[in-house]
């Protein structure tokens, strides 16, 4: 894959995140391509990433993504995002990175490396606290 390649694929995959519709993701990806992912219970096809849009804006209607960066090598793409949704008044951001394996210009896998922390607490009620408190 040549950067020009691998640089539409990133702005193809930025565009399905705006407009949030369920056909722009599932023409990213190969119908048998997986998706790892610590926020689903399960490996998620690629055939199923219109129904899992569809879940996902339900649960979170107020989810909105942005690119910090990315790059790539060979038939892999890297792109790190920040991520943001509204939980009553409180507005909560994280950060992750995703690991892309295309095959012809489609995902074949996607590996989605994010803390899921402060989603857990916010869940229980809880504040996020650090696991290691540094002296200043």
């Amino acid at each position: 894959m040549t950067e020009s390649e691998a640089e539409a694929f990133v702005k193809r995959f930025e565009a399905a995140w705006a407009a949030r519709q369920s056909r722009a993701f599932l023409e990213l990806w190969h119908p048998d391509g997986k998706l790892h992912s610590p926020y689903y219970d399960r490996v998620i096809f690629g055939r199923e990433i219109g129904a899992l849009n569809e879940l996902q804006g339900a649960a979170a209607p107020n989810l909105t993504w942005k690119l910090i960066g990315w790059t790539w090598r060979a038939d892999t793409v890297v792109v790190e995002w920040e991520n943001s949704n509204r939980y009553g008044e409180r507005i909560v951001t994280w950060r992750g990175v995703d690991k892309f394996t295309l095959r012809d210009g489609r995902i074949s896998e996607e590996i989605v490396y994010a803390d899921t922390a402060v989603l857990h607490a916010l869940r229980l009620g809880k504040p996020l606290e650090p696991l290691i408190r540094v002296p200043q």
